[in-house]
């Protein structure tokens, strides 16, 4: 076992936060991302006692522009999280050789690596076509002892004869701080396996389990937060290839792109507003959905990783209200919000037309009023 992960391991596991956890050692903090990069796995700071990345300097925050065209990542800065991620040797001895108290994130889509995250969080159980998502579980069928992604976990695999994954033993496994689990396992192919979070009726693999790959990160093994440790679980240490079956239901819950297939050019949100004012003869209603629209239209500065499913169901969500209250168009305003998810994610549509569905469906029920809607 490599000396930078020689921890205490547990078996169990569901365990318990540790509510004194020593401070990092310059010596873990730097050759655990040593260890990382040396197995091709790109690594990026995450911020003092947290597992979310260092913050942006002031010039990115305030720009809000694509780390594809960021001059910070090039000049070898740490913004944008995982899009600045390396495998240099030297930017991580002047990172965490100078900084230990820096956690240690994993760029999951370059290093080739899916892991499923699975929470043990207390929580409402959802809706019941969103505890397994495709599969109907039936009213007559009692839930009760279903608490958390442990047991969905193994309820999916149950259902595919095979044994959870949480308990592979073959498999690099670690746990975290609060209880939960990370399996890790490696991408067997070149398909670029996508990340969900939560039970989205868009992409999810399975109530309380999380799917990190592209577009996402994982706190890497042998960092230390406020809440504890995450230590590996049993002696495997690297991540087994990916089972066929596990793959197999990743990709019917969605967690492949979409096929490249060109959609039709959206209309830019200037020209759109310029159109709807023109349809509407309301420079309300433009305004209207010029605020409501905008953390759409943000997404497409950013390729991955901008939490656009969620701000376009929240936008879906927002519009429907505003139409049953009477202060939107409905044609109009599902039009001008379909454009503009398009525009923000070219080749998703199907994706896009699912979100906006449930959300407008959603809003659509709970009325929401402006200043010159009716009431």
């Amino acid at each position: 076992m490599p000396a930078e992960l020689r921890l205490s391991h547990s078996d169990s596991p569901t365990p318990t936060p540790n509510p004194s956890v020593a401070e990092p050692s310059t010596e873990l903090s730097l050759a655990s991302a040593r260890w990382c990069a040396r197995r091709g796995w790109p690594v990026h700071p995450l911020a003092p006692g947290s597992k979310t990345p260092t913050a942006n300097c002031r010039d990115c925050r305030e720009q809000r522009h694509s780390p594809k065209t960021c001059p910070c990542i090039s000049e070898g800065r740490w913004c944008h999280g995982f899009h600045a991620a390396t495998l240099d040797q030297n930017r991580i001895q002047q990172c965490w050789g100078s900084q230990p108290e820096l956690g240690i994130g994993v760029s999951c889509g370059p290093a080739g690596l899916v892991v499923l995250d699975i929470d043990a969080h207390r929580a409402e159980l959802p809706e019941r076509d969103r505890i397994l998502p495709g599969i109907p579980i039936a009213d007559h069928i009692d839930l009760d002892g279903l608490a958390n992604g442990f047991h969905t976990l193994a309820v999916l695999a149950a259902l595919r004869g095979h044994p959870s994954p949480a308990d592979d033993e073959s498999t690099l496994r670690v746990r975290t701080p609060s209880g939960g689990l990370h399996v890790w396992f490696r991408a067997a192919d070149n398909r670029r396996w996508q990340s969900s979070v939560g039970s989205t009726p868009g992409r999810a693999l399975a109530w309380q389990v999380d799917v990190r790959a592209h577009g996402s990160y994982i706190v890497a093994p042998g960092t230390t937060t406020r809440m504890g440790t995450y230590t590996p679980v049993g002696d495997t240490l690297e991540p087994a290839a990916l089972p066929l079956w596990l793959a197999q239901e990743l990709e019917r819950t969605n967690h492949l792109p979409a096929p490249s297939i060109p959609a039709p050019r959206p209309v830019p949100p200037r020209a759109r507003q310029a159109v709807l004012a023109a349809n509407s003869g309301s420079t309300r209603i433009q305004r209207t959905l010029a605020t409501v629209l905008a953390p759409v239209d943000a997404c497409g500065q950013v390729t991955e990783g901008a939490g656009f499913s969620d701000t376009l169901n929240r936008a879906a969500y927002s519009i429907g209200g505003l139409i049953a209250g009477g202060s939107l168009p409905q044609e109009e305003a599902e039009r001008a919000l379909t454009e503009a998810a398009i525009a923000a994610r070219p080749g998703q549509q199907r994706r896009i037309e699912q979100i906006i569905r449930s959300g407008l469906a959603a809003g659509l029920k709970r009325p929401l009023y402006t200043s010159g809607g009716r009431s």
